[in-house]
């Protein structure tokens, strides 16, 4: 699936990776950090977006997650954070992405007895950015995180219930703090699934190590993924270029090229 794979990126870095992802069609997931975002020179981006797009390739956006919270009680925190998703779509108009990921800030410990304050003040914020992102031609994604289970994710997404509000589904994260199985999740959230951020691990750290180098059981994540998602975006969230080129290779011990 030439131009469905995606590897993430930095915005820092993505001008010195621009010619490995050209010469080898890997599309840039680009990170902007709120520090990216702040010190951004349109002009720069543009340029890059153009390389891209002449080379054939697409983008997706990460947007910023550390100390952000859409969801959050405190109303400057969400605040800030809406100040953040500004800037991204304001990037988005630029490298025109076909997903956008965000972290959705929830977690059990942190929040307790106030899920459902969470859940409103969440569904209200992003139900002000959907039609913009609509505008837009792409897709917000709510990444799982701490999620144990997928009830939350699920219960903000049928909330909000727009095509352009949907899910990636990061099976690192599912592996460290799952309760349910691979079939359970994808049988609750599969129908929303756009993206997947596809990187191992050994269910202790978040080590983003190269597919079939942890123990997360691909053999059963592959089949669910082309089963329920088979046009969703395929993100690689290697840390380096040589894990991604370990990725890329194990990757076909697990499915077919075609595929993938």
């Amino acid at each position: 699936m030439k131009n469905n794979i995606h590897a993430h990126v930095p915005y820092g870095r993505l001008a010195e990776h621009l010619e490995y992802a050209i010469a080898n069609d890997i599309n840039p997931e680009v990170f902007f950090s709120a520090d990216a975002l702040d010190r951004l020179i349109p002009e720069e981006l543009s340029a890059l977006a153009d390389s891209l797009r002449n080379s054939g390739l697409h983008t997706t956006i990460h947007a910023p997650f550390l100390d952000l919270n859409p969801g959050a009680v405190d109303t400057g925190i969400r605040a800030v954070s809406r100040q953040r998703i500004r800037q991204v779509l304001q990037t988005a108009e630029i490298l025109r992405p076909k997903v956008i990921v965000v972290h959705p800030g929830y977690d059990d410990l942190h929040y307790g007895d106030n899920r459902m304050i969470w859940l409103k003040n969440s569904i209200d914020f992003w139900q002000e950015f959907v039609p913009l992102v609509r505008e837009l031609g792409t897709i917000l994604a709510v990444e799982n995180i701490y999620e144990k289970e997928p009830s939350t994710i699920k219960a903000l997404l049928d909330a909000v219930s727009d095509p352009c509000f949907r899910h990636c589904f990061d099976v690192g994260h599912w592996h460290l703090f799952t309760t349910v199985t691979l079939e359970e999740w994808f049988r609750e959230l599969g129908e929303y699934v756009v993206e997947c951020h596809i990187h191992d691990n050994h269910g202790q750290l978040d080590e983003h190590l190269p597919v079939g180098e942890g123990a997360i059981p691909f053999e059963q994540f592959f089949p669910l993924l082309l089963q329920y998602a088979p046009t969703a975006v395929r993100t690689i969230e290697a840390h380096s270029t040589e894990h991604l080129q370990r990725a890329l290779k194990n990757i076909r011990n697990y499915i077919p090229r075609g595929d993938f």
